[in-house]
């Protein structure tokens, strides 16, 4: 299979239209249509549901769903390996792609690379803000050079680098809420109120023993990725927002605050990279100046 027609065919998915996919490749509709025809018999699966006389209209199978997935990740894979590659021995410039979940110890990152950025200002950094699994499937496959993870690390896959703070958790609430008159949240607070949590998988464990419940027998009203999207739902008084401390700043919004957990949870945090790991220059002198930082 042949990247040029990998292009092809997500042409095609964007568009979703081989008469518009053509024009934006400026091949003809006769070539682009053979290339892919070709490309299922290869494949030995039907990619397209090309779309009758009435309407021109393509959309992609159930494999051409996963094609077009594993189309962009090797892609992406591509241009980074070819930058990398391509550059001058005697610059240090290009990319580094660190995979995150939300949390203010991106502020530790962003200092090391400022500082970097002293010295090596070519040097561009891409975040990709997602939970553990997204984070782990991008460092798996190479699309990323770094990851942030919380808890405990599988050492025997990446290399780690503890950060030197925690993110401690709490609950984000509305300021009219009884519970906004506490200094703090226990256990007991939580186990009639409607919550909202995230939905990043295995993170319960640690709630779990500080609730002294399981999920499952809590009011579970909602499940978030991005905690700005559970700030709305808590502003419009759809529950408690279960999460990390200093993601979102109640200054920016009157109405929310935060409260602690009573007792104290705190999580650390690890910046890791696959083993073996053969990084380019720009996330080289990252990972030297974290060391140096950290």
């Amino acid at each position: 299979m042949e990247l040029r027609v990998l292009q092809y065919f997500l042409a095609i998915a964007r568009e979703q239209s081989i008469v518009r996919a053509a024009e934006s490749l400026h091949l003809s509709q006769p070539t682009l249509s053979t290339q892919i025809k070709n490309m299922e018999q290869e494949l030995g699966k039907q990619l397209l549901i090309r779309g009758t006389k009435g309407s021109r209209k393509v959309t992609l199978t159930e494999e051409g769903m996963i094609l077009r997935k594993r189309a962009e990740e090797i892609l992406d894979l591509v241009k980074k390996a070819e930058k990398e590659v391509t550059l001058s021995d005697s610059v240090v410039m290009g990319d580094v792609y660190i995979g995150t979940g939300e949390t203010d110890a991106v502020r530790l990152i962003a200092k090391a690379a400022r500082s970097l950025q002293q010295t090596y200002p070519d040097i561009c950094y891409h975040i990709s803000s997602g939970n553990a699994e997204f984070v782990l499937e991008r460092l798996d496959k190479g699309l990323i050079d770094f990851g942030i993870v919380f808890g405990s690390v599988d050492t025997a896959k990446y290399n780690a680098l503890k950060m030197p703070s925690k993110d401690i958790w709490g609950v984000l609430m509305r300021r009219d809420s009884p519970m906004a008159e506490q200094d703090s949240v226990s256990p007991e607070d939580l186990w009639d109120k409607p919550l909202i949590i995230s939905h990043q998988k295995n993170q319960g464990g640690e709630l779990n023993t500080w609730m002294k419940k399981e999920m499952s027998e809590l009011n579970i009203a909602a499940t978030y990725n991005l905690l700005f999207n559970a700030s709305l739902m808590v502003d419009e008084g759809l529950g408690y927002a279960v999460c990390f401390d200093k993601i979102i700043n109640p200054a920016d919004n009157g109405n929310l605050c935060f409260r602690p957990l009573s007792p104290r949870l705190e999580v650390e945090m690890s910046i890791i990279w696959k083993k073996y790991q053969v990084f380019s220059k720009p996330a080289e002198k990252l990972l030297e100046k974290l060391k140096e930082t950290f």
